[in-house]
């Protein structure tokens, strides 16, 4: 039996994947159908937030799963309840809706953004602006969100009632900002853009001028979010306060999940039937949203994800291929120069380090948990692949 080959007769050929078989992981470490060892920096881009197989977190899914696996939303369930409580208490939201993806939970937060405007405005005022290497999701209204013209090609006719803003240009989003706009849909850290962070300043100007005009701001931290900057959400890091932040990725630990977090202002948009989910909220899913919460909800932990990500770009500023790092916490990017991304990652995999392209640069996506020594072997491997 050819894996390779069973792959390419049975699976729909959209991903382009590397020739290395995974079978099992610890923590940091993972290994391929052959033995070979592997320090993951990627965390199955940002989702592995504790790592592979983490004691805690099997313990909290597996014991769920023995006990309630899914019931619908027709019925209270605890585990959902808990892990709602937890992210509003912790992050100063009002209430959470869970789904399954990001891109759902993007979905969810553009519906919520369009009927707070519908109920106090009326129709017609149902424009979002988003910013350029921007990604949302691939459903089709989360692709038109989606600030990157690649994206925008085959599946005619997309979405209306997106416009797009440069990053980092507030009289440009003073511009765009007209009498139909509802929202203004950001990443703080763009993560399939090149995990590029905006400015400081341009986050001020876009709450100064959406305060203005009653136009909420959706926070998109479904890469950026869940400690992977060092704080619980990374608009905590910029010192604001959007009127919805979506989440996913890191959230689960492993399993798919979705959540939108919404403000005061916000909170009761939603009523019966107007969005729903089967799967969302799953008991099993939420015992690991609960496991990971318990562990990344900690000041001790996120100020040791601060440390990790200020050693990681330590070591990695001024090698010989590497012009800039960029991003927040443990969540790195690389701009390169006399070298591709694409090369740097399969070199890593070489030399038993597995990496991420984002764009035409090299991401680093640790888990937020990995061990010092571990990193520190990894960044002695990246290091010597970029001087090379």
């Amino acid at each position: 039996m050819s894996i390779f080959q069973d792959d390419k007769d049975y699976i729909i050929g959209t991903y382009k994947r590397f020739p290395l078989v995974l079978v099992k992981g610890n923590g940091a470490e993972v290994y391929d159908d052959k033995g070979g060892r592997y320090i993951d920096l990627t965390s199955g881009i940002g989702v592995n937030s504790l790592g592979f197989c983490d004691a805690g977190w099997v313990s909290a899914v597996s014991g769920q799963a023995a006990v309630l696996q899914h019931t619908s939303n027709l019925y209270y369930t605890l585990p959902q309840i808990e892990a709602a409580k937890t992210l509003t208490t912790a992050t100063g939201y009002k209430k959470a809706f869970f789904c399954n993806s990001g891109a759902e939970a993007n979905e969810c937060a553009i519906k919520i953004a369009r009927k707070y405007s519908f109920d106090k405005y009326g129709r017609g005022r149902h424009k979002i602006i988003t910013l350029t290497d921007s990604f949302h999701g691939r459903t089709m209204t989360t692709l038109t969100a989606t600030g990157q013209e690649v994206f925008h090609n085959f599946f005619f006719p997309f979405a209306e009632g997106f416009e797009y803003c440069p990053a980092g240009d507030a009289a440009a989003l003073e511009k765009a900002l007209t009498d139909d706009t509802c929202a203004v849909m950001l990443e703080f850290v763009q993560g399939e853009g090149g995990v590029k962070e905006l400015d400081r300043a341009f986050v001020d100007a876009v709450f100064e001028l959406c305060g203005k005009k009653d136009v909420l701001v959706i926070a998109d931290e479904v890469q950026s979010g869940v400690g992977r900057t060092g704080r619980l959400l990374t608009s905590q890091v910029f010192g604001v306060k959007p009127d919805i932040t979506t989440l996913a990725k890191g959230l689960g630990g492993g399993l798919p999940v979705g959540a939108v977090l919404v403000s005061e202002k916000t909170a009761d948009v939603l009523g019966y039937s107007h969005h729903g989910t089967t799967f969302g909220g799953n008991p099993v899913v939420m015992a690991g949203v609960n496991a990971v919460l318990e562990r990344v909800n900690d000041d001790a932990f996120l100020a040791a994800v601060r440390e990790k990500g200020d050693y990681m770009r330590e070591r990695l500023s001024g090698r010989r291929h590497v012009e800039e790092v960029t991003g927040i916490g443990m969540m790195v990017g690389l701009k390169l120069k006399d070298a591709t991304a694409a090369e740097v990652v399969a070199k890593g995999i070489e030399k038993g380090v597995l990496m991420l392209t984002a764009k035409d640069r090299v991401r680093l996506l640790p888990p937020l948990n990995i061990d010092m020594k571990l990193l520190a072997e990894a960044m002695d491997v990246a290091a010597a692949i970029l001087d090379e």
